[in-house]
């Protein structure tokens, strides 16, 4: 049971709570600001990506709470210490589609005793359900930022399936170069890959260090740039950790980046005694409840789904854009990034890139974030 888990390392002022939804979830999440009792402060929700949990957000609940803001992090569907969902790959994973996910958050919401969230900050595959979640409740979400995934908006109203046609050729498409590729979401979507990477040979916590490490602007060779379209041939210039070889797992892709006992040592935003927190959980539940997501993610007909409903639709609420510079997300999906700023948002304030971040945005480079996200929600005021 939950209640026999070890205590999260927490800073001070940021505690650990639990709230039953009417989604059928016993969500895990960390608060700040939570004096005053629920209501009294405007509310900020932070959703974390894949393979993160709620503690990514340790450095931005505090900062944020001493401006004033209820400020709370969940462990969403599948992660962490929330139970509820069905991380069985035979299971439910349809549970795990977008608007359920953006129901979720909603719940919780409720359940915290708030009626509506000042702004929705998401990260990685969060950012994605934040962006979703200011789509299609603007009434509940009033802003949002969005971090190191750009959301070029819904699939098209007419001919998603189509388009998702054409996505799925340029990933067959990998497989016949040589040598040959694969997409690293549709190896997420796949039945091997949590074993692959809950018992990687080199060990859960060699696999988190080097997954983080080659994703960070620790790892020198991350200079991204936007790629030149549709081709699987620009999909090929991306790292090994985005388009990996055909026939590896995600455990081997990473493997020759394994940093140095003194990089390791020099890390100073993933120290080990932080890498033990994703460590301790991962290694408890495994990775499936996240991969669900993905499987989701690349399925034909719940992308038809989404363009059917809301294809053509705009984000109209105050938006804006965080990620690292080395970060390799911002181009991975060729004029994603063009277009959240152009046709995806009504309303983009601006879009940050920040140096010598990588993926990790808000853990490398803490105070810059911070300071962006303050910076925002006082231009909402």
């Amino acid at each position: 049971m939950n209640t026999a888990l070890p205590p999260l390392p927490l800073p001070d002022g940021v505690r650990a709570g639990h709230a039953d939804t009417d989604q059928g979830l016993h969500m895990h999440y960390l608060e700040a600001g939570y004096e005053g009792g629920p209501g009294q402060k405007p509310l900020l929700l932070l959703l974390h990506g894949f393979p993160e949990l709620a503690f990514s957000w340790r450095h931005q609940l505090p900062a944020l709470a001493q401006a004033g803001y209820h400020v709370v992090a969940p462990d969403q569907r599948g992660y962490g210490r929330t139970t509820g969902g069905d991380d069985r790959f035979e299971g439910d994973w349809q549970a795990s589609h977008m608007p359920q996910l953006v129901a979720d958050a909603v719940a919780l919401v409720h359940a915290l005793g708030h009626k509506a969230v000042a702004c929705v900050i998401g990260h990685d595959f969060g950012s994605p359900v934040a962006a979703w979640c200011a789509l299609t409740r603007p009434d509940v979400f009033h802003a949002v930022v969005m971090m190191s995934a750009p959301f070029a908006g819904p699939p098209p109203g007419t001919g998603a399936l189509a388009a998702h046609q054409g996505i799925m050729q340029v990933v067959h498409d990998l497989a016949h170069l040589q040598p040959p590729r694969q997409h690293y979401q549709w190896y997420y979507s796949g039945a091997q890959a949590n074993n692959d990477m809950w018992h990687a040979p080199q060990g859960l916590q060699a696999f988190l260090r080097a997954y983080y490490h080659v994703k960070s602007a620790d790892w020198l060779p991350n200079k991204p740039q936007a790629l030149a379209g549709w081709t699987a041939q620009a999909w090929a210039t991306l790292p090994d950790y985005y388009i990996m070889g055909a026939n590896d797992t995600m455990a081997q892709a990473v493997t020759p980046f394994m940093p140095s006992s003194a990089e390791i040592a020099a890390c100073q935003w993933l120290p080990d005694a932080d890498l033990g927190v994703y460590v301790q959980e991962y290694q408890r539940t495994g990775f499936q409840g996240g991969l669900q997501w993905y499987r989701c993610g690349t399925d034909a007909a719940l992308f038809a789904q989404l363009g059917q409903q809301w294809g053509g639709k705009t984000i109209d609420v105050p938006s804006a854009f965080i990620a690292g510079a080395s970060d390799w997300g911002v181009y991975q999906m060729p004029g994603a990034y063009e277009a959240m700023q152009t046709k995806a948002c009504s309303k983009m304030r601006w879009c940050e890139l920040i140096p010598h971040a990588g993926h990790w945005v808000q853990q490398e480079q803490p105070q810059e974030v911070n300071r962006l996200l303050l910076s925002f929600l006082s231009g909402l005021a």
